[in-house]
């Protein structure tokens, strides 16, 4: 059974930093793509970043330059650090793994991240 578990998340001010993680199951991990997604209030559902098998990254033109997605294989983990925080990143961030050749798609139950002005 898949599962992801995000963790991490919290209140910060504006200006400080803030590491989500996401604990995966061992299985096919390092196959397959992760990302972080995010909601906030009233808005739809958006992608902040991506990360492919092989490390290849995509981000969101919002978070460039402010946010940091990876992964550990070895530990079946994938990051999310976020620096230079802004009130407009609160939202729940959500984790999600896929594998678009299959048609995996898994999303974990979110983590609240608050950024007070």
């Amino acid at each position: 059974q898949v599962q992801l578990v995000e963790s991490g998340g919290g209140l910060v001010q504006a200006g400080g930093s803030l590491r989500l993680s996401c604990a995966a199951s061992k299985r096919f991990f390092s196959m397959h793509y992760m990302g972080w997604y995010r909601q906030a209030p009233g808005k739809q559902r958006e992608l902040v970043a991506t990360i492919t098998s092989g490390g290849g990254t995509n981000y969101a033109d919002s978070v460039k330059g402010r946010f940091t997605i990876s992964r550990d294989n070895a530990k079946n983990t994938v990051y999310l650090q976020m620096n230079s925080l802004k009130p407009e990143d609160t939202a729940v961030y959500y984790c999600r793994r896929f594998y678009p050749p299959n048609g995996i798609d898994y999303w974990g139950k979110g983590t609240l991240v608050t950024v007070s002005s």
